[in-house]
């Protein structure tokens, strides 16, 4: 069951659930006995990589269950991305490693079945109600997320836990199924903008030297370092040949004195998260870059930071010829002060 994306919250809020919206891997949580599958969104297995969840599901989970939920890490009173993303890794020993060092948790929030009962096609309250009931014991690192009907306090999760890690709010039909595939529910998320330097770009996977697939962000930290932010993609077809002509002056000697020249030869490439990185997700992705005079700055929509970088792909907005590259520093970004987890996580499982 699925998402779409809405500027704010349901002015309406009747017929509506609020949830706040977990920044982890969606999953898909199979019991039969002591049969356990923890599958992802696009139906690959995850047991592997959570070792450590096992247990405590067999204990608290119903004995015939489908439950659908998200795995989090939550660590220092926020959530971690980063350190879930680790997890996957071939070796079963660096995976038992992390496991141990930074216990995942998990945070279910739909009920589709229990004990032989399909309930894909009851309205979402029977289901929050019969979630609520199968995890009226639940301890962590198992949790059931919190739900309201109150317009107020899901506005309120909106603000004060963006600062933990959390991505906005799920706005739920009460009177509907689940739909799988379908994007019946509604997502309220932060974005926020910022002016960075364009540091580099990438060819289209469709179009090398005739079409731009994405724009290598950067900003200035405080000793005057351009870090690698992140990647401004989404473009349409046509913005995407556009760039060709548009970027094409400033790739004329574009690594005299570039900030990233080093990332440059198969060495650098091979290690970090740098724009020639090799991509943790997929071996055989093409992650070379083309190295742009450092001159141009774009204002971009991003919709929050995880660490020093931004959590998903940027948008392009604008152009900004009036500012000098120098000001795109990290000082121009809003920071939201972590709100302890504490109410979500009792523990900060």
């Amino acid at each position: 069951m699925l998402a779409k994306r809405v500027d704010e919250i349901p002015s309406n809020p009747d017929g509506w659930s609020f949830e706040p919206k977990w920044d982890g891997f969606r999953a898909v949580i199979f019991r039969a006995g002591e049969e356990l599958l923890l599958q992802s969104r696009d139906g690959k297995p995850l047991d592997r990589y959570f070792p450590e969840l096992r247990d405590p599901l067999l204990r608290q989970l119903p004995e015939q269950c489908v439950v659908d939920g998200e795995i989090v890490i939550a660590r220092e009173g926020r959530l971690d991305f980063d350190a879930l993303t680790l997890r996957i890794h071939p070796a079963a020993s660096r995976v038992k490693t992390l496991a141990a060092q930074s216990p995942a948790s998990v945070v279910f929030f739909d009920l589709l079945q229990v004990e032989g009962r399909d309930l894909r096609n009851e309205p979402f309250s029977v289901r929050r109600a019969e979630l609520e009931r199968a995890l009226a014991n639940a301890q962590s690192p198992i949790h059931l997320t919190p739900a309201t009907r109150d317009r107020a306090t899901a506005q309120d999760w909106f603000t004060r836990f963006e600062g933990a890690g959390l991505d906005g709010v799920i706005a739920k039909p009460v009177a509907g199924p689940y739909t799988p595939d379908k994007r019946t529910m509604l997502k309220i998320k932060h974005e926020r903008d910022c002016d960075c330097v364009v540091g580099g770009f990438r060819w289209h996977k469709d179009g090398e030297g005739v079409a731009v697939g994405s724009l290598l962000l950067g900003l200035y930290n405080d000793a005057g370092k351009l870090q690698h932010v992140g990647v401004c993609a989404s473009f349409t077809t046509a913005k995407r040949r556009e760039l060709v002509e548009f970027l094409a002056p400033y790739r004329e000697d574009a690594l005299r004195d570039h900030p990233w020249a080093e990332w440059a030869d198969d060495a650098a490439q091979a290690s970090g998260r740098m724009p020639g990185g090799q991509s943790r997700w997929n071996a055989g992705k093409d992650l070379s870059w083309e190295p742009l005079r450092i001159e141009l700055v774009v204002e971009v929509a991003y919709e929050h930071m995880q660490g020093d970088r931004f959590r998903h792909l940027a948008h392009f907005r604008r152009w900004r010829p009036d500012k000098p590259p120098k000001d795109c520093t990290y000082a121009q970004l809003e920071v939201v002060p972590p709100q302890e987890l504490m109410s979500i996580f009792p523990e900060n499982g």
